[in-house]
């Protein structure tokens, strides 16, 4: 039996690596426009950052087959017309290109919420219907603290949407999960990860950026000020380099440093959430 699992599995595998290919191969020329100088890196040697894309309506993520779960989601924001979002969806949809059955049940009972990262507002406002039904794959959720999910993590996404695109006219975003070395500790087949990033990109010839990224124990009434970060702490607690396409010259003042001149942190940081 054991050895019939296995040799199913390695088939599996396999179909995924070629389909992955395919997949690469005929997206190539598209997906680089649907994220900020780049789709992230990763190397050969360093495990932790090896993903597959998927793409969606609004959204793209990188998807780990070892920890089943996305390791990144990118999209691009934009001021919405209309800032009434659609009906949230009445639940969350498996999706095909996963290596693991991952459902929502998995996180019944477990005391985590069902994250995510590419945001149902964000998406529905800005991308529309078939975006925000996209953001309930269950590719695009991740295990989030209650506090985390519903408080800190909440205000954060509306600090972006609600000020940050606004202020700026467009706003390029990738964020995702950052993992301990507890490999076993997950919910279902997806590792939990032990805090959450968000870099936020303003493009433009001097590009600005702001990172945060946000343990997993908060009490969620914290300013979001407090979690602000380099870029480059990001990469190397994730394995991933952000904007491979971008200069050096750029790059380097860029993800080195935490700088908030202009962007009206005073105003958001403690400001509550809108359902809170």
């Amino acid at each position: 039996m054991l050895a019939k699992l296995f040799r199913s599995s390695k088939i599996t595998l396999a179909f995924v690596v070629v389909i992955s290919g395919l997949w690469y191969w005929h997206e190539s020329d598209v997906r680089d426009q649907l994220v900020w100088m780049g789709v992230p890196d990763w190397q050969w040697n360093d495990w932790r950052g090896w993903n597959r894309v998927l793409r969606n309506d609004g959204y793209m993520v990188g998807w780990s087959d070892l920890r089943a779960m996305p390791l990144w989601a990118a999209y691009r924001l934009t001021p919405a017309g209309d800032a009434r979002s659609q009906p949230r969806p009445d639940g969350f949809d498996k999706d095909w290109r996963s290596l693991w059955p991952i459902t929502s049940g998995d996180y019944t009972g477990s005391g985590y919420d069902r994250g995510h990262l590419a945001p149902n507002y964000a998406m529905s406002v800005v991308h529309g219907r078939q975006a925000q039904l996209d953001s309930f794959l269950m590719t695009n959720i991740t295990p989030q603290r209650p506090k985390l999910n519903r408080q800190l993590w909440q205000r954060l996404e509306e600090a972006v949407i609600d000020d940050f695109v606004p202020r700026f006219g467009v706003a390029w975003v990738i964020t995702g999960p950052v993992f301990d070395d507890q490999w076993l500790h997950r919910v279902g087949f997806s590792q939990i990860p032990e805090a959450y990033y968000k870099v936020i990109v303003i493009p433009g010839k001097t590009p600005r950026a702001l990172a945060f990224l946000m343990p997993q124990e908060v009490n969620g009434r914290e300013p979001l000020g407090r979690f602000l970060v380099s870029i480059d702490e990001i990469e190397a607690r994730t394995g991933l380099d952000f904007f491979p396409l971008l200069s050096d010259d750029v790059e380097r003042p860029l993800e080195s440093r935490v700088q908030t001149e202009g962007w009206g942190m005073a105003s958001v940081s403690t400001r509550p959430g809108r359902y809170q």
